[in-house]
């Protein structure tokens, strides 16, 4: 079982409280690669959210899954991937 599906149930209830849309997993995490020195790579989404509260929100989310996991969180979210000075 991997490091992601061992702790569901507190990913949902942080994805609820910060109104994630989806969250997807990349990276090492999801290979053989994956080790207790990995990082792990994200992929988040959020529901319509005040601009005001979207800072706040993102920050407390990525603390909040650093604790969880106790190693650091790649965060990124789907909005910059869509926005082409992002893209390669």
């Amino acid at each position: 079982m991997s490091i992601v599906e061992r702790n569901i149930d507190e990913i949902i209830i942080l994805c609820n409280l910060h109104k994630v849309k989806e969250l997807y997993v990349f990276g090492s995490a999801i290979t053989d690669d994956f080790t207790e020195n990995s990082d792990i790579d994200l992929l988040i989404q959020f529901d319509s959210i005040d601009p005001v509260e979207y800072f706040d929100n993102y920050m407390d989310i990525k603390e909040k899954l650093e604790a969880l996991f106790n190693r650091p969180i790649d965060l990124v979210e789907n909005q910059a991937i869509k926005n082409p000075i992002f893209r390669i």
